[in-house]
Parts: C-alpha cells; sequence; structure tokens
C-alpha cells in the first residue's frame, strides 16, 4: 500500500480541494491511499468521508504562521516514514511545504499548479512573483491542471505533466425532469432565462463585474434571474451591492452547495468573469451539462473543450450585458446533444486509473 501525503493548505470548498477528493474517490484505495495536511484556518474539511475512505487527516497551522507552519510539516514528514511521495496543491506556496519535505528525505516531492494570478489582488500577487523563481528548486515532479498554469508557475520551458482536473461526467450530463425539480424548488418560472455562476466569493472570481453587468441587464430585460453558487468573506459585501443596484428580488444567492450538478440544469447560460483562473473547471462542468458559456479572456482556452465557449473582455460591462440580453435558451434535445468524446480528458474514472499508476511508478523508481 503505497500513502501519498496530499498537502491541500486552506480547504474552503474552493476547487482544488474538489479536484483532489475527486480523484480520491476514484483511485484505486487498494494501491494508493491519501494521507492529507490541511491548515489550522480551514472553514470546510471534509473529515468524515476522508477517514471513510482510509486516509488521515494533519491540522497545521496556518501558513501566515510561517514558521509553524514549516515546522509542523517538517515534524510530520519526519515522523512519517511511510510517506515517499507528498503531492502538494498550494501553488506558488508549495515551496514551502516542498523545501521541509526535501529537507526530511522524502524521494518524490510534487509540486501541482492549480491557478495563475491577474489584477486586484496585489498583496498575493507580490507574494506569487517573490517565490515564483524557486517553483523548480524542490519538487521531483511538475503537474498541472492546464498547460497555462504550468508555463505560468514551472517556465515555458520546463518540463510538467498535465493532470486534468477531472469529474464525474454522468453527474452533469443534462437531465430534463431534474431541471423541473430545481428550478420549481427555487421557484423559477419556465419563462424565466437563468443566468448562472459557481465560484467562491473572492476578488479573483469578480463578482462585482457580474453584478454590475445584470443590474444593466435587468433594466432591459424583465425574464432574466442570476443564481449565485458559492460562498466565501466578499459574500456580504456583493449582496449589499445587489441590494444597492436595486436587484435583490431578480438574484439568488445559494451559498455553498452539494448539488452543484443538479444546479447547472437549472441554468440558462453559465457565466465566469474570473480576473484569472489556473483552468476554470466550473466551465467544463457547465459545457458537459450543455450550457453556453461566457468567461472572461482571462481564462485559458484550453477551457473550451466543446468549441462553444466565448471570451469576453472584462474592462466593459457592456459586452457582458449585449449577451445576457442575447441570451437563448436552448432546448432539451440540444443540451442533451452534446459531443461526450470531447469531455474524455475529463473522465474521473479513466484519469484516476491514471494517477493511481503514476504514483505505483514514481513509487517503484525510488523504491527498486
Amino acid at each position: 500500500m503505497i500513502r501519498v501525503c496530499q498537502i491541500v493548505g486552506n480547504m474552503n470548498g474552493g476547487g482544488v480541494e474538489s479536484v483532489v477528493m475527486n480523484y480520491y474517490r476514484h483511485i484505486d484505495r487498494s494501491k494508493v491511499q491519501f494521507d492529507f495536511i490541511v491548515t489550522e484556518n480551514s472553514s470546510i474539511i471534509p473529515r468524515q468521508e476522508m477517514e471513510d475512505l482510509g486516509g488521515r487527516v494533519f491540522i497545521v497551522p496556518a501558513y501566515t504562521k510561517l514558521s509553524q507552519f514549516k515546522k509542523a510539516c517538517y515534524d510530520l514528514f519526519c515522523e512519517h516514514k511511510e510517506w515517499q511521495i507528498v503531492h502538494a496543491h498550494m501553488n506558488s506556496l508549495n515551496v514551502f511545504p516542498l523545501k521541509e519535505a526535501e529537507r526530511a528525505g522524502i524521494p518524490v516531492r510534487i509540486s501541482h499548479s492549480h491557478s495563475t494570478a491577474g489584477k486586484g489582488e496585489p498583496i498575493k500577487n507580490i507574494a506569487k512573483t517573490f517565490l515564483k523563481p524557486f517553483a523548480n528548486k524542490y519538487p521531483t515532479e511538475r503537474f498541472a491542471c492546464s498547460k497555462y498554469a504550468g508555463q505560468w508557475l514551472f517556465r515555458k520551458d520546463a518540463h510538467f505533466e498535465i493532470v486534468y482536473n477531472a469529474i464525474d461526467l454522468l453527474e452533469y450530463y443534462f437531465s430534463a425532469p431534474i431541471r423541473t425539480k430545481v428550478r420549481s424548488n427555487l421557484g423559477i418560472d419556465n419563462d424565466q432565462v437563468v443566468i448562472g455562476h459557481v465560484g467562491r466569493f473572492m476578488p479573483q472570481k469578480n463578482q462585482s463585474f457580474l453584478i454590475e453587468s445584470f443590474a444593466q441587464t435587468c433594466k432591459v430585460r424583465n425574464d432574466i434571474v442570476l443564481l449565485c453558487v458559492g460562498s466565501g468573506d466578499d459574500e456580504p459585501k456583493i449582496k449589499e451591492m445587489a441590494s444597492e443596484l436595486g436587484i435583490k428580488n431578480k438574484v439568488k444567492f445559494l451559498g455553498q452547495r452539494n448539488d452543484v450538478n443538479e444546479l447547472y440544469q437549472a441554468f440558462d447560460v453559465f457565466v465566469l468573469p474570473s480576473l484569472y483562473e489556473g483552468l476554470g473547471i466550473v466551465a467544463v462542468e457547465a459545457q458537459a451539462a450543455g450550457l453556453p458559456c461566457l468567461l472572461s479572456r482571462t481564462v485559458t482556452t484550453e477551457v473550451d473543450v466543446t468549441n462553444t465557449c466565448k471570451f469576453l473582455p472584462i474592462d466593459d460591462p457592456q459586452v457582458w450585458v449585449n449577451e445576457f440580453c442575447n441570451t437563448k435558451v436552448r432546448s432539451d434535445k440540444e443540451r442533451a446533444q452534446i459531443n461526450k468524446n470531447d469531455f474524455v480528458n475529463y473522465d474521473i474514472v479513466r484519469q484516476g486509473n491514471w494517477l493511481t499508476n503514476k504514483y505505483e511508478k514514481l513509487y517503484k523508481e525510488v523504491n527498486s
């Protein structure tokens, strides 16, 4: 049995944690098991599921307490000699735990790039700029969710493998009965057009721009509704903004949900106006549900697996307003007629097998 230490950092219901857990559910756990290092300021740790699947959870200080964080990681690495592989998911911050892993003598150290950088987060960007030159110093393997994310962290000439943010596709394919059920539960009429957004409420996701654009749309269309799925520090601010713009009754804030796959069925168009993304797996999920997608130009075009996404500028709300106003509802038949071959790289069953084999290969190389 190979035990892999997954260094997740903050677990707050975001996309990275979802990716790690999706893989955990679909690896061959008779061959590979996960343990998790998460920080004390995490708000959503699925500990019960982790432990039910055979994993262990270790809580360490927040990485804002850097010296304490590093020492806790080093102590764990020294204590758990069964960890021959550590897999870090903290993007540019991977340098810190991987340095401690190297110091503790762990032979396989994977740095995984899940994100990039963009405007609007100056303090974060300063830290990322400082840490990026060290990104290749401590890992023995480099993974990335996209070519864009890999080149951003590791440099364009660095070798890295793309590990797709795979999902259980069967959960996302369009279902007319589920659409009817969800819209009924949410009090949405059949003739209303639903704009849907899924993402943590944080500067990166640019929800203030979305609310501004939607408010302008409401001046033109009366049949339109915005559904926002997710939670986060910016949620109160965005709710207040909706109230101030007079669209409170047009926006439904659904919070953190575990039925996002069903909520996609109720949408008519999916929007992601992010300032930056490593990939934007929610757009893949939306495409699997047969939805048209409006994405910011800062999102990599690698996410456009169906060649139907539109990439729009985030310095001109009117462009988004025009798209919202011109939204046409796809028929059930149109949504169900996606080409499933487009999503083969995002099939979690296939990718779970790949990751199991990859860990086995790496383990054998250092233990042969």
